[in-house]
This record gives structure tokens, sequence and C-alpha cells, in this order.
């Protein structure tokens, strides 16, 4: 089934259940199975839905989160002022993985509905002067951490898919990115080794997510300098732990799974034998074929914080695609739980509410990608 008709049926089985979009129902047993029993796929309309939302957004200056630390008065500027490149959709981060999404359904859609007005817009956006700003901003000694890791981590995944888009906008675009990544890159390898801790959280800040898309970028530029830094770093942080407590998951905000998203980092950067050696030892419990997990529940989705759990829902399902991807034998049941994930969040990135449209977009678009 389409997308487009998965959504009818989920909204359906919402309206039996008298569903608001400030407050959930539950879908029954019976309800989850039908929906998951049919195929979702990413067609030419659910690609125009998804474009809408950062297309809609990355332009728009206010409302926004800057996120800055003040030296002086100097340093007060409107965020067009201060990101040039990236002041759209409430935050940097949101509109870093805004023009990856952008990016990557022109590139996998050559039909897509707007499709001249999105690439106006990004040449706009990602010129030459308004990365060199960018950069600039980075380079102010107050602003060294700025976005680490997870603005970081997404500006290089939005370079990997330029450097992919072998067109005459996407090689000017990927020569426009390539300073602030290559100043990203020296700040990941400067900062990891002094990472003395991993960050086991559920936002921004949970440093195996960002490690995971900085690794991708690293094997498709070929980057051995960052490809070492992230093993090197990733295993002495990570490869000694076990039984991670994934019952005690989700707080209440939380977007990413920190025990999945340590799974989906060292599954890129073990050997396969190493890999699922040490899976059995961190999560023993996923190769139960009945093994389930409770998807996040929204109780509002016109707050910001609560209407993370979106997120979550969709980060999770990205992480148990690849698994099942890569693993099928083993691991193959952990689709139908991506599913049931995906399944519950979809209907949320067309509820017209800025606090979740602004960004799950992204998120809805890379776990459908993985799948």
């Amino acid at each position: 089934m389409k997308i487009n008709n998965l959504l009818i049926g989920i909204f359906s089985i919402l309206i039996i259940s008298c569903y608001d979009k400030n407050s959930n129902s539950e879908i029954t047993k019976d309800q989850s199975q039908r929906i998951n029993e049919k195929e979702i796929t990413l067609d030419i309309a659910q690609a125009n839905r998804l474009a809408a939302l950062p297309l809609k957004c990355m332009q728009i200056e206010f409302p926004n989160k800057t996120g800055q630390v003040l030296i002086s008065v100097s340093d007060l500027g409107t965020p067009k002022e201060l990101h040039p490149a990236f002041y759209g959709c409430f935050d940097w981060h949101s509109s870093v993985h805004g023009h990856w999404s952008l990016v990557k359904l022109l590139k996998d859609f050559p039909d897509l509905e707007n499709r001249d007005s999105i690439i106006s817009k990004l040449q706009q956006n990602l010129s030459k002067e308004n990365i060199q700003a960018e950069v600039n901003y980075f380079n102010r000694e107050q602003e060294y951490s700025y976005e680490r890791m997870y603005g970081w981590t997404w500006l290089l995944k939005l370079q990997e898919e330029l450097d992919n888009w072998e067109t005459k906008e996407g090689n000017e675009l990927s020569e426009n990115l390539q300073p602030l990544t290559d100043l990203l890159i020296k700040r990941y390898i400067e900062f990891l080794p002094k990472l003395n801790y991993p960050l086991r959280v559920g936002t921004h800040t949970n440093s195996a997510f960002g490690m995971s898309f900085a690794y991708d970028y690293a094997i498709h530029s070929e980057n051995l300098a960052l490809k070492k830094s992230i093993e090197e770093n990733a295993k002495r942080l990570y490869l000694k732990d076990e039984n991670c407590p994934i019952n005690w998951e989700p707080d209440g905000m939380d977007f990413l799974s920190p025990c999945l998203e340590e799974v989906t980092l060292m599954q890129r950067i073990l050997s396969e034998s190493e890999f699922l050696s040490w899976l059995e030892s961190f999560l023993p419990q996923l190769k139960n074929k009945d093994f389930d997990l409770e998807v996040g529940k929204v109780s509002d989705r016109t707050d910001g914080h609560l209407v993370h759990l979106d997120g979550l829902n969709f980060s999770r399902a990205w992480v148990f695609y690849r698994l099942e991807k890569a693993f099928p034998d083993k691991y193959g049941h952990l689709k139908s739980l991506g599913d049931k994930h995906l399944d519950y969040s979809l209907p949320s990135i067309v509820d017209g509410s800025y606090e979740g449209e602004h960004w799950l977009a992204s998120f809805a678009l890379y776990a459908l990608s993985e799948r």
C-alpha cells in the first residue's frame, strides 16, 4: 500500500477511536496488525508531501531558537544575519536536515513538484558567501562547541547527499558547502579523544548518533583520519557495554534511543562477527522473535518537547530496519516492529503543528529510506 493509503487507514482508525490531536487513544493490537500487513513505500505523492514541509520553512526566519552565546552586544544579530545559510525551520540543525531532505527527494524523485523553486532556494541559501558566513560564526571563540555533535553530523549527511547528486546544481552546492564540512571534520577529530565518557541521552547531544552519520561521511569521502577517529573512540566508549536497560526508555522528551543509537553506531564500525557478538551481550533480547517495544506515545503535539517522541518512533524504526536488512535470519522480525513505530507517528508529519512539522519530515524520510 502506498503511504497515502496507509495514512488514510491510520486516520480512519484514529477517528473511530475519537482521536484528538492533543491526546492519543490506543490503537488495538488487531488494528495494528492489519496496518502492518500492508507494504509501506515512498511514492511521488508522499515525496511531494514530505518536501512541502522543509520547503515551507527553509526561508522562514521566525520563530527561531538561535542557541547563541553572547560575549558583547556586537554579537547580536537576527537569525538570518547570524546564519544566512541555515536560518529557517526554527533552529540551525533542523534547517540543515531540512536541506538534506530536499536534496534527497530531488535526487530520488526527478519529477518532484516545485523542483525549480526548491533548487533556486537551495542555491540562494547554500551560496559560497553564505557558507563562508557560517564558517565565520563557527570560528567565533565562544561558539567552538556550537551544535556539537547533532548539527555537525547532519551537516556531514547533507554534504554526502550533495556529493552524490551528480548534476550541475549538485556539484555547485557540494563545492560551496565543503569549507564548513572541512571545519567540522577538524572539530570531530579534535573533540572525540577529549570525550572521556559517552553521552547516553535521547536528545541532541547523544554521542553515538553524533558519530553515526559522520562515519557514513568518512566512508563516503574516504576520509581516513575521520574514520579512524570515530572507530577508535566509539570502541573506547562503547565496546565493553553490556545489558543496555532499554526497558528504561523512553524519557519523556526523547527523539533518539540511547540503546539503539549505540547499536547502529557499532553496526557501522565493527565487523559482522564482532558486531553480532557484541550485540548478543548488549541487547540479547533483540534476537527473541517475540521481542516488542512500546511506541513512544505523544500526549500533545503542540508541545515542542513532547512531540519529540514522534521522532523517537522514526529513529527507532531506522535502527530496526538497518538490522533486519543486514541480518534477516537473526533479526528479520524487527521489520514489523519498525513498521509499528512508523505507523504510529506518520500522521504527525501532516497534523499542521509547526512544533513537529519543521523537523519530523526529515526523520520520517530517513526511516523510510532505511526501510
